[in-house]
């Protein structure tokens, strides 16, 4: 599938629209200030494949703490989430912010605003533009009968056309809501009016595992139309927990790649085996592997290598046995208690292949 053309903006070193793969990003939960605990949080983030960490800032306490973090992850794409608080923004960008993130409706003052875009050029870094229900301008609210798609669209346009009249070009703008319907078709209308990156997601989408579906339908509607260069998968869990669902969510598109992708029939009637079992086995086992490859595991013979046969691995086991193939040709015949042996085996040919064609 190809995205739609857009300008790219640099965070730290990580890229953002342009030819840039769609960036996985997430939020510390932590206390900023309590600068430990925080630091274990991105360092497990990063661990899981998290590409830009946003690092909330409400006060001077946190700030502090921020400064500490930017210290401790020179390297890393730190991203300051600013409400409300415009000398936050500027200080959080003097502080060494790879990119600042605001709501100008909650900023207010068009010329609060005109100061963190100018800090921001000074600086040569870009800002996040965020439109949400909570801060659209009263006028729209008016003009559009309420809180809708239309309404955050034009926000998102006016404070757009508000960068460029002050001469500043690099950022990226997200319109989000908890709404599924909502955040598709806003984010459809507000592809059409710019080239700039876009950063998508469901808010507030709840726990998982409700909040995982609500982000897959909302963030993977929008990626397979080609909408979207950065994601979030917002959750009421361990942010860990966000970044895992969104390297899922691009794999299920076969967008990007971390890890390999696990395929499993849904069992029926012809099932003879504990398949649940195996399957979760092999999860585990595929954990160890940075892989870009379907692993397919199927419930029988009969559909196994047929049904799978785009797998670039599989298994068809039965009471007994496991018939081990690729690409739907059968290459092996093991024993069921050899099953994950042999996986790995193949598992581990495969990376010794990756390894020597680099």
């Amino acid at each position: 599938m190809k995205r739609k053309a857009t300008k790219e903006v640099k965070v730290g070193n990580i890229g953002i629209g342009g030819d840039n793969p769609v960036r996985v990003q997430s939020m510390t939960s932590t206390r900023t200030e309590d600068v430990d605990a925080t630091a274990r949080q991105i360092e497990r983030l990063l661990d899981e494949g998290c590409e830009i960490i946003r690092i909330a800032i409400p006060n001077k306490k946190a700030l502090g703490g921020f400064k500490e973090l930017r210290k401790l992850f020179p390297q890393v794409p730190l991203v300051a989430d600013i409400h409300f608080n415009y000398v936050l923004a500027i200080l959080a960008i003097e502080a060494g912010a790879d990119k600042v993130r605001i709501n100008p409706g909650n900023i207010g003052d068009k010329n609060r605003v005109k100061q963190i875009i100018d800090a921001a050029r000074i600086n040569s870094i870009p800002l996040r533009i965020g439109v949400n229900s909570g801060s659209l301008e009263a006028d729209l609210i008016d003009k559009h009968g309420g809180v809708t798609p239309d309404a955050l669209v034009e926000s998102a346009l006016r404070w757009q056309d508000f960068l460029h009249d002050s001469g500043f070009e690099d950022f990226v703008i997200s319109i989000k809501a908890s709404s599924v319907p909502f955040t598709i078709e806003a984010n459809r209308k507000l592809s059409l009016n710019t080239d700039h990156p876009l950063h998508i997601g469901v808010t507030e989408a709840g726990p998982p595992p409700i909040g995982v579906v609500k982000s897959a339908v909302g963030i993977g509607t929008l990626l397979a139309e080609g909408i979207g260069d950065t994601i979030r998968v917002s959750l009421t869990a361990d942010p860990v927990e966000e970044v895992k669902a969104a390297w899922d969510i691009l794999r299920s598109l076969e967008l990007r790649w971390k890890g390999p992708l696990l395929i499993s029939c849904p069992t029926c009637s012809r099932t003879r085996i504990d398949l649940m079992s195996i399957v979760a086995e092999v999860a585990e086992l595929l954990k160890s592997y940075d892989l870009p490859i379907k692993v397919a595991v199927m419930g029988c013979e009969v559909n196994g290598p047929g049904e799978a046969k785009d797998a670039d691995l599989g298994v068809a086991a039965e009471p007994g046995r496991g018939v081990i193939f690729k690409k739907g040709r059968v290459v092996r015949r093991v024993k069921d208690t050899e099953i994950l042996q042999a996986l790995k085996e193949e598992l581990d040919a495969l990376k010794s292949e990756q390894m020597e064609g680099k």
